[in-house]
């Protein structure tokens, strides 16, 4: 298994379309080079703000072609895994691994409430079908099913289960966790509007959907409040947090997908099931927008990540 470095900022990266909402291989590529250019430590594809679900097999594979191309080496990738069933899982994981990512970011079998146990077989079954380094996703709010730290701590003994993405707000699962099984997983905050806790409590990494937007000020957040840089910290995380509350609600990725088409780094399409903001929604996210931009601080200088 490949030795695992992960941590930083590694945005949830959009998957663009055209106006007529096939796949746009050629803007989303554009999209993952920009963010390198911007100092991103990594990239999460076909995640959720990556619309998985919306895409088919092979759409899901070109991306991840086009990811790995687009880092160059540069950075890592990991891919998103989000099937119905576990042998779906395996095969898409397969692929990941075939195409060189870096790792897989798996969530629960979607659709079906599982059961804790079935849950823990789950992602059991996909670790033991890569290589690959996995990421286990927990985002109860958008999937239902819930991966408490009970689960997590039954998957230690997996050896290709190194992380952790923690998306329910409850900051108090990554003290949890650590008291369960020590250090064994490495934690990852998974929602944009609790991140700075996570890493007070020993959050690594951040998989953040609103760095595609403003990804040196999510960087640079991230930094500081890992650097234990915590007034500094608070005062970047005044001025985002509007904006960080946006990656909460149920429509976080025609939220997300906005904010980044005013500063023009990408597209706001989305598939259906995903629609786009109503007028009054639009123009809630338009003026978040507007105070952020005319409010964009000045960012310090902050050291780069130890390796």
């Amino acid at each position: 298994m490949p030795k695992v470095s992960w941590q930083g900022v590694f945005p949830a990266v959009t998957t663009q379309f055209h106006d007529d909402l096939s796949l746009d291989v050629q803007r989303t590529h554009g999209v993952m080079q920009a963010l390198i250019r911007d100092g991103v430590s990594g990239l999460i594809v076909c995640g959720t703000v990556g619309e998985n679900c919306s895409l088919s097999r092979d759409e899901k594979i070109t991306v991840m072609e086009a990811a790995k191309d687009a880092a160059g080496g540069r950075v890592p990738v990991i891919a998103g895994i989000a099937e119905f069933t576990t042998a779906f899982a395996c095969d898409m994981a397969k692929e990941a691994a075939r195409i060189g990512l870096d790792g897989v970011m798996v969530m629960p079998a979607l659709v079906y409430s599982s059961k804790p146990h079935e849950t823990a077989a789950h992602f059991r079954g996909v670790s033991k079908a890569t290589d690959l380094p996995v990421m286990v996703y927990n985002n109860p709010p958008i999937y239902k099913n819930d991966v408490t730290p009970q689960i997590l701590a039954s998957l230690a003994d997996c050896e290709t289960v190194v992380c952790f993405k923690e998306s329910s707000g409850d900051s108090r699962r990554f003290t949890d966790v650590r008291n369960m099984v020590g250090d064994r997983f490495l934690m990852f905050a998974g929602l944009d509007d609790t991140v700075v806790e996570s890493i007070m409590l020993g959050a690594k990494g951040w998989v953040s959907g609103m760095s595609n937007a403003f990804p040196q000020e999510g960087e640079a957040l991230f930094r500081l409040a890992a650097a234990g840089r915590y007034a500094e910290a608070r005062a970047l995380y005044d001025w985002f947090m509007p904006l960080l509350h946006l990656d909460a609600r149920p429509d976080l990725v025609q939220c997300i997908k906005l904010c980044e088409h005013i500063v023009g780094r990408g597209t706001y399409l989305t598939r259906p099931p995903r629609l786009a903001l109503s007028a009054e929604e639009t123009a809630e996210v338009e003026a978040l927008m507007r105070t952020a931009l005319a409010t964009r601080p000045a960012l310090p200088q902050i050291a780069a990540l130890a390796a």
